[in-house]
């Protein structure tokens, strides 16, 4: 992937459409992913170049972002909405120990057997969540995957598989089971019409408090970094 040269380098995601007819720059609000929008036949060095000629514009915007969180020995990261301070810990596995969260092997290690240990808890939390609520409808879900997505929390397909962002985890217990409740009221109402929020009421009464979180907080999530 093509980088802005420079002290940090900055990533530069090219994305190619049909539909525009001028190089154009976007920046995240979430993640201060940077995207370099052009032409479907424009040369990818005349990309770069304009990137370049922004590069002060890019910068400024990147440094007004709220810093990101850095998964690393020390750090204190939300699990299930609970700060878990990250330490060095004996064995082979990752565990939570009175507000701890213990990390075996190496500091270059930390980022990667976290993230492992979250996406193994976040399916396990939304399994149980997505099956007791499919059974509340007498419905089934024909499967569970999990993604890093930035633009939303979950969705639900017209074949009736679910999928959710394992960073969910990070979140309170109540949002994530709101979240899921949310995605398998769409197996019985494949839209947002006043039916299907009347099923969300149904299986998760007062929802907007944690759609509320969401909107407020999700955004914190998604800049924890687990990896370079």
């Amino acid at each position: 992937m093509p980088h802005l040269p420079g002290q940090p380098p900055v990533e530069i995601t090219l994305r190619r459409s049909a539909r525009t007819r001028r190089f154009s720059l976007r920046i995240s609000q979430t993640d201060g992913r940077v995207t370099l929008t052009l032409p479907q036949r424009a040369r990818e060095a005349d990309a770069m170049a304009f990137a370049v000629s922004q590069e002060g514009w890019i910068r400024r915007a990147l440094a007004r972002l709220p810093q990101g969180g850095r998964v690393e020995f020390g750090a204190d990261l939300p699990v299930e909405g609970r700060p878990l301070t990250l330490t060095p810990g004996p064995g082979r596995a990752v565990r939570v120990e009175a507000g701890l969260l213990t990390v075996p092997g190496e500091p270059a290690q930390v980022g990667a057997r976290v993230a492992a240990f979250l996406k193994v808890m976040a399916r396990d939390r939304l399994i149980a969540a997505s099956d007791a609520h499919a059974a509340r409808l007498g419905l089934r879900f024909r499967q569970i995957s999990l993604r890093d997505t930035r633009s939303r929390w979950g969705s639900c397909t017209h074949d009736g598989a679910l999928m959710y962002s394992w960073r969910l985890i990070m979140a309170p217990p109540q949002v994530l089971d709101y979240v899921a409740a949310h995605e398998v009221a769409h197996l019985a109402e494949m839209n947002h019409s006043p039916a299907f929020w009347a099923v969300v009421e149904r299986l998760f009464p007062g929802w907007q408090a944690q759609r509320d979180w969401l909107r407020a907080h999700g955004a914190e999530l998604h800049r924890w970094r687990f990896g370079d």
